[in-house]
């Protein structure tokens, strides 16, 4: 039987319009497109390895522009008016470096573990020294050392030092880190040497950036949480105590959240960073034509670089740094997620961590979220201590990268000319399989 409903469905009225069967609601195709390219790109083997080149390449050219831009000015009044003296020693360290990189990229793994011991030793014994009548006084911390006409920071060896020693323990001891014990020793009571050598020489930057990368490895090796709790802790209350030997010291800790109340002293240089950055706008003054540089800013062309690059590159530029070195994270963390052997996992993780820190110390430095203490922004900062073992930590990171499943593989493909399937695969941090 047909009811009136059903003979208005199959008849329905002249002139009334026909409802249309309602459609499944469709993705953007744009979007999916350009999600599935991406993801295609990423699942490449060699994707990692061209993101560490690209990201590290242009923060490496950007950094030497904004040396040149940022030390203009102080070199001219310091340096026998020459406006090009610090910039020529980057360029030289820059130079220097590019032949031990080279070397880091095709170092045998093998090779490199057997150098982590040595690499140890020597960076304790030259962060000793710097205590003897070798060591150096410079802006009250004395943590640099006399090698005859140069003058080294060891505390910036002994941060690839105790990544490369560290890996090696906890690579020899994989099979035995489910036990506590063997995670915290020896790596936690070397760790504290250094890190207390480090800090006699009232470096307390430093020290937390090694700090940064013991709670990262031990993050990685799955270390018990309380661990944690026990080593913030410890750092904290060390912190305190460092910062309370030194006036200024102190003064320069309690007047960060707001600097302008001692702009004529501990704030000065954090108020001149704050001045700099938000005078930039979103695209800045224009590379050269930093207000700050000119004397208001101190170490301009060091540690509060990010400062004048705001000024004269903006919101602009501020995050494309940013985004340059949340993509050597992304890279490295990838290296780490995919590398099947122990020691290249731990080396990619503790390396990440270290320029991933460092980072977010000196961001945070100069905008005025964390009190003044002295880090140099990694990559982009002069100074070719800080500079050449980033650079040969970086070529460790590429190296790993082309250990990665089906690396090698593209890579004979590419020499031949010509392309290969893309391959992902690739192992996982001991946490991660847990």
């Amino acid at each position: 039987m047909t009811t009136t409903a059903d003979q208005q469905r199959q008849h329905p009225r002249p002139g009334r319009p026909q409802s249309r069967p309602l459609s499944p609601p469709r993705a953007p195709g744009r979007l999916a497109a350009l999600r599935d390219a991406v993801r295609e790109t990423l699942d490449r083997p060699l994707a990692s390895y061209y993101l560490l080149v690209g990201a590290a390449g242009l923060l490496l050219v950007l950094g030497l522009v904004m040396v040149l831009s940022s030390s203009s000015v102080w070199s001219y009044r310091q340096l026998d008016q020459n406006s090009y003296a610090v910039f020529l020693k980057q360029l030289t360290w820059v130079v220097l470096a590019v032949p031990f990189v080279w070397v880091a990229v095709r170092l045998p793994h093998r090779v490199l573990r057997m150098l982590s011991w040595p690499a140890l030793l020597v960076s304790v014994v030259l962060l000793a020294l710097t205590q003897t009548s070798m060591g150096v006084t410079v802006n009250g911390n004395r943590n640099w050392l006399a090698l005859g006409p140069v003058q080294i920071q060891p505390a910036e060896l002994a941060k690839l030092a105790v990544i490369l020693w560290c890996s090696h323990v906890y690579a020899k001891k994989e099979r035995l880190l489910d036990d506590w014990r063997h995670t915290l020793i020896p790596v936690v009571p070397v760790m504290a040497l250094v890190i207390g050598l480090v800090v006699a020489g009232h470096d307390l930057g430093t020290a937390l950036v090694l700090l940064g990368i013991v709670l990262g490895l031990l993050w990685v090796v799955g270390a018990p949480a309380r661990m944690f709790v026990g080593s913030l802790l410890v750092a904290g209350a060390a912190s305190l105590a460092l910062a309370a030997s030194s006036e200024e010291r102190m003064q320069r800790l309690t007047s960060f959240a707001d600097p302008f109340a001692s702009f004529q002293g501990a704030g000065w240089q954090a108020a001149h960073g704050i001045f700099a950055m938000s005078s930039g706008g979103l695209t800045g003054k224009g590379i050269g034509a930093s207000q700050q540089k000119w004397g208001g800013l101190p170490a301009a062309h060091t540690d509060f670089i990010f400062a004048v690059l705001g000024e004269e590159l903006g919101l602009v530029g501020t995050l494309l740094v940013l985004g340059l070195f949340l993509t050597i994270a992304f890279a490295g963390l990838r290296v780490a997620q995919r590398a099947t052997d122990p020691f290249a996992r731990y080396m990619a993780a503790g390396i990440t961590v270290w320029i991933t820190v460092q980072m977010m110390i000196n961001v945070g430095m100069v905008l005025a979220l964390l009190p003044v203490i002295g880090i140099p922004l990694p990559l982009v900062s002069y100074g070719g201590s800080g500079l050449v073992p980033s650079l040969v930590a970086v070529g460790l990171l590429l190296s790993f990268a082309r250990h990665e499943p089906g690396a090698q593989a593209a890579l004979v493909a590419r020499r031949r000319g010509r392309a290969t399937p893309a391959v992902t695969a690739g192992g996982v941090s001991r946490r991660s399989r847990a």
